[in-house]
């Protein structure tokens, strides 16, 4: 397989694989075996597209080969049961579908079957981290390495769980609708979505890019769809607007090389107004609904941001009292390490450096250790601050951080001309 072959079957598989698993499982009301179909589409897609080159459009063929693949392994399920039927009727549960049921539904029926197929993800019969690995496997393109490294769990335990999850789902026959009642879906969708978000914020594992646009926009786009559907929740349009928030920076995350710059550097002239002006009014409506949660907390804390014209003009005391409000009502160590930085910014880094080291649970988690060397390069502490971008470096998978940690320990101890890998 040529490196042109690889690198398109990885895209198609990155960016169009969850939504052609949607569309088929809409259309023949199967997840597990559209899931299986579209992964084998793509195992055929390495030694047909290396034979016969990469087609003209790849998520077309994608799709065209699942669908025959499915209806392929439907006809023989048909067959069988036809077969089983003629000798021994008993046999056939009498929940099974009725014959002359439609093999496909007509596309107009269908609605949008990405957003059906992540209520159905997020059914109340699973638990919530397994509604949200399942939805970002079936429906955001994520391999399970990616989902297994955002829950800090190995990849096989990940695995396990998304097998588990599918095959309840199918012996329940969970039907792939949008429920009347969506109350006890909804904290599920918004963890969904806020990950799948996050992924597209810093994408871990990409090989060439700090941001995965498409990911970022897919949950957007799917917020809307939610806002829709639930329009006096507060929290569903909090987290909309901390997405827009969030992705009218993109452009200024990254210089033209691809390397990250960070919040204090970027060029605020360069962030998109048009979607700040229209996460301001999603807010705006999202903070007069009853209730005060994370998403409209943490959206707050982007507002302040967003509102100040350079790096030394943001409101910092107002953030560090955002956090400590997101501390009380939703507490854990990410949370904890945010509200140091921020207190660092206002009280010195002295005071941030004694708020992290209280931290337990972030021994493994780079952005501790990165935060914690700019902190300490602050304070003059330039050894251990290089120890610490060190240990950082040593975490981080993005190539884009890892060349800012590099750059950071450079800074730091300019005798040090080769950082090793």
């Amino acid at each position: 397989m040529t490196d042109t072959v690889g690198a398109a079957i990885t895209q198609v598989a990155r960016e169009e694989s969850g939504r052609v698993l949607a569309l088929l499982a809409a259309r023949f009301d199967d997840v597990d075996l559209a899931d299986d179909c579209v992964q084998d589409a793509l195992l055929q897609a390495v030694e047909t597209w290396s034979t016969h080159g990469v087609p003209d459009n790849p998520a077309a063929w994608l799709y065209a080969v699942s669908r025959n693949r499915m209806i392929d392994q439907l006809r023989r399920r048909a067959a069988s049961r036809r077969r089983l039927a003629a000798s021994a009727s008993e046999l056939i549960p009498e929940s099974d579908p009725r014959p002359g049921t439609p093999l496909v539904v007509d596309d107009r029926e269908i609605g949008d079957e990405r957003l059906r197929l992540i209520l159905l993800c997020c059914h109340p019969a699973l638990d919530r981290e397994t509604q949200i690995a399942l939805t970002l496997r079936l429906v955001g393109g994520l391999s399970t390495a990616e989902i297994a490294a955002a829950f800090l769990v190995s990849e096989s335990t990940l695995a396990q769980r998304i097998v588990r999850a599918k095959r309840k789902i199918r012996d329940a026959r969970i039907p792939l609708t949008i429920p009347d009642d969506l109350d006890g879906r909804v904290g599920a969708v918004l963890g969904v979505l806020y990950l799948i978000f996050n992924e597209g914020y810093l994408a871990r594992r990409s090989p060439s890019s700090l941001v995965r646009v498409d990911l970022a926009d897919e949950a957007i786009r799917l917020s809307w769809q939610l806002v829709d559907l639930v329009p006096d929740d507060g929290e569903v349009r909090g987290l909309l607007a901390l997405e827009l928030f969030h992705r009218a920076r993109f452009v200024t995350r990254t210089d033209v090389a691809g390397d990250l710059v960070v919040l204090e550097d970027q060029d605020r002239s360069l962030w998109d107004a048009t979607m700040i002006d229209s996460a301001r009014e999603v807010l705006g409506r999202a903070v007069t609904l009853p209730g005060v949660g994370v998403y409209r907390i943490q959206a707050l804390i982007a507002a302040v941001h967003m509102r100040a014209a350079t790096s030394a003009e943001t409101d910092w005391p107002v953030i560090v009292d955002l956090y400590r409000m997101l501390e009380r009502i939703d507490p854990g160590p990410v949370v904890a390490l945010n509200h140091a930085i921020a207190v660092a910014m206002v009280d010195g880094p002295e005071r941030g450096l004694h708020l992290l080291d209280a931290i337990d649970g972030l021994v493994d988690y780079h952005l501790w250790h990165a935060a914690r060397g700019e902190l300490l390069a602050r304070s003059g502490d330039l050894g251990g601050a290089v120890a610490a971008f060190g240990r950082a470096l040593e975490l981080a998978e993005n190539p884009a951080e890892r060349r800012h940690l590099r750059r950071r320990i450079d800074q730091c101890s300019p005798s040090e001309t080769d950082v090793e890998e």
